[in-house]
């Protein structure tokens, strides 16, 4: 046998090669973090050992278990497969935020607790801790540009846990859903839901679950596994796409995608996380957290951006009477309406599909209507007219079109059936918001997935759609009084909603009809009425005919008193799906709005947030026969002060509304 000497380097460097595999087959230690919300209710514990995991109580409740969560880039490579620490950074923060456009208050305390893990590796992750809920994002410091193949989040939930689930029955999807309400270990495995999604634990202790900073990333979707947990589910890369059989002008078949979620920069942070916890369903409603964690407004001049009410024609089909030239998509049917706007001091009216020559040609007006001269017209009135176009011709020639909405004097767009969330969808989002910007154009989105914090990056994109909201009145009994009342809760709580408010033929479960020319609301005159306090949009519309609003001036002139953005907001009561009542603040006067399901409710107002002296009330609300005439309503006046309480009685299906001025 033949023995070869061995040098002392080569026999260090199997030593080093031993002792690394050894190292390698050993169990890694595991390093536990808490954090703790500012008043002590919330604590977050994160594990890192063989992977990354998180939970989360409240007051000493688990509501999170064993939260896992990873980033898969291209390569295979995990992040979060054995992970190794080099640094902690704890801080705390209190911060004012002045919102540009006001959804629910003009100043929020941003008040956190905050971990960021720095790994080896050049990447890290960032844990907040919130009164009202936790927050995580991932970021890395690549060099190069990467490619994510999947991202991983796995939540457990205590055993019983119910759910309001937006189900959905495809990726490609216009984020109209009804919530479903029950247990999540009854849902099938592989069942899936857009976001937001509510769930509630055996303690009531309410974890609503949605995303923000959501930038040039797919939207995430939460499947069930048939047991207590949820898993993340994005829509892949699309690569290739053709025209839909169905409306080739705005759907499109996906005919190719990727193996993997996104190609995006390597140094970059990922979208946050985002999860309100709390035991009191007000939270929900009065919570800023995902416009907290959104970016700030890339916008220097935002004085031009002015919110409002919007006389909208789609819902109520240009069906006005007792004029003397025919209703229809023509310039006089737009001139009333603009007439009706000025009137009632609404600031903008929608010219809807059909202004232009087609859904493809949308730089010129159909022959009938003459775009420049109603710009005009409403100019000369001091109402600003939207444009509804369609999201794929616009893209094709995005800068030649915008600019012409700018050169006719438009006050902004309406952008619709855009209906997926995949990675250069949401670049899509983003891009028109700054085109339109940069042209002092507003923004509408239609068709659209929920707000992930692009309106308050660009203030100019007032509101979304995103929401099953009244126009499904003109085709299904969906609109449920039970349904407005889980919206708040759910929808609202990711950002501004346009449910577009204001149906004025009304009806209740035995005598709703569904007509899709002249739709009926299901529930009370006032419980519509109400959405204009209770609902967030700064572009709020109003649905109906403006004949219909012309015939009973007292309610037209109610809603026009009402403001789109606020100065404070106080939410009274709540119970989710069955009734809230909201206090907002514009200026010196308050507006309350109630709102119940099926279920008739009394509701005693405490009035000590007003200020000293008398204050004048204007009261709206069901009248005596609504039960057999759902548009019945009362309107009353009174005086009060700080001292005093109302009662607001509501019938089912109904609403309460007062504006109290000092």
């Amino acid at each position: 046998m033949l023995f070869m000497p061995v040098s002392s380097a080569q026999t260090k460097n199997c030593l080093i090669v031993v002792l690394l595999w050894l190292a390698s087959s050993l169990p890694v230690v595991a390093q536990i973090y808490r954090l703790d919300s500012p008043d002590g209710r919330i604590a977050l514990s994160v594990r890192i050992q063989e992977g990354i995991t998180w939970s989360v109580s409240y007051d000493g409740k688990p509501v999170l278990t064993e939260t896992a969560i990873d980033l898969e880039l291209a390569g295979r490579r995990r992040l979060g497969q054995r992970p190794r620490v080099a640094q902690t950074i704890e801080r705390k923060q209190t911060e004012r935020i002045a919102p540009l456009v006001p959804l629910k208050d003009n100043l929020i305390i941003d008040r956190f607790q905050e971990l960021r893990i720095l790994f080896r590796g050049d990447f890290s992750l960032v844990f907040r801790v919130y009164d009202d809920g936790v927050a995580y994002r991932w970021s890395t410091s690549f060099t190069n540009p990467v490619t994510i193949n999947d991202e991983q989040l796995n939540l457990t939930f205590p055993t019983a846990t119910m759910s309001y689930f937006p189900q959905e029955e495809n990726l490609y999807s216009h984020y109209e859903r009804s919530y479903l309400y029950q247990s999540i270990d009854t849902l099938s495995t592989g069942t899936f839901c857009s976001l937001p999604v509510l769930l509630q634990t055996p303690d009531h202790i309410n974890i609503w679950i949605s995303e923000t900073a959501l930038e040039d990333y797919p939207g995430l979707f939460l499947e069930t596994n048939g047991k207590q947990s949820l898993k993340a589910r994005f829509p892949h890369f699309v690569e290739e796409t053709q025209p839909a059989t169905r409306g080739p002008d705005r759907n499109e078949r996906i005919t190719r995608e990727a193996d993997f979620l996104a190609q995006t920069t390597g140094q970059r942070a990922f979208p946050w996380r985002i999860f309100i916890i709390s035991d009191d369903d007000r939270t929900l409603v009065k919570s800023s957290l995902a416009y907290q964690l959104s970016p700030a407004s890339e916008l220097e001049q935002t004085d031009w951006i002015k919110p409002g009410k919007v006389a909208w024609d789609w819902y109520n089909a240009n069906n006005i009477a007792g004029v003397d030239f025919p209703a229809g998509l023509n310039t006089n049917t737009y001139r009333y309406y603009i007439d009706f706007a000025a009137q009632y001091g609404l600031e903008y009216i929608i010219l809807d599909e059909g202004w232009s020559l087609s859904t493809t040609d949308i730089t010129h007006n159909n022959p009938d209507l003459d775009v420049q001269a109603l710009i005009n017209y409403g100019k000369i009135k001091n109402v600003g007219v939207i444009l509804w176009v369609l999201w794929k011709p616009l893209l094709q020639n995005l800068d030649e079109i915008l600019d012409t909405y700018r050169a006719w004097g438009a006050a902004g767009v309406k952008v619709d059936f855009m209906q997926r969330a995949d990675q250069s969808m949401v670049n899509y989002y983003a891009k028109i918001a700054r085109a339109a910007a940069q042209r002092e154009l507003l923004v509408d989105f239609h068709g659209a997935f929920k707000p992930a914090g692009l309106h308050r990056q660009f203030p100019n994109v007032l509101s979304f759609e995103g929401v099953k909201g009244n126009e499904h009145n003109k085709w299904s009994r969906d609109i449920t009084p039970e349904h407005t009342l889980i919206l708040p809760f759910t929808r609202m709580t990711a950002g501004p909603m346009d449910f577009t408010p204001g149906a004025m033929r009304n009806g209740g479960m035995n005598d709703y009809g569904i007509f899709f020319n002249r739709p009926m609301s299901l529930g009370t005159r006032c419980h519509q009425l109400a959405m204009y306090v209770v609902y967030e949009s700064p572009l709020q519309m109003l649905c109906d005919s403006p004949t219909a609003y012309y015939r009973e001036p007292e309610v037209t002139q109610f809603i026009s008193q009402i403001p789109t953005v606020w100065d404070e907001t106080r939410v009274l009561e709540a119970a989710v799906s069955d009734y809230l009542v909201v206090a907002r603040r514009s200026g010196n006067t308050w507006y309350v709005g109630a709102m119940t399901d099926a279920t008739p409710r009394a509701f005693t107002i405490d009035l000590s947030f007003l200020s000293p002296g008398q204050h004048a009330v204007e009261i709206i609300q069901d009248g005596v026969n609504v039960q057999r005439y759902a548009e019945d309503y009362q309107l009353k006046t009174l005086t009060v002060d700080a001292n005093a309480t109302l009662t607001a009685t509501l019938a089912g299906g109904g609403g309460w509304v007062a504006i109290i001025k000092p």
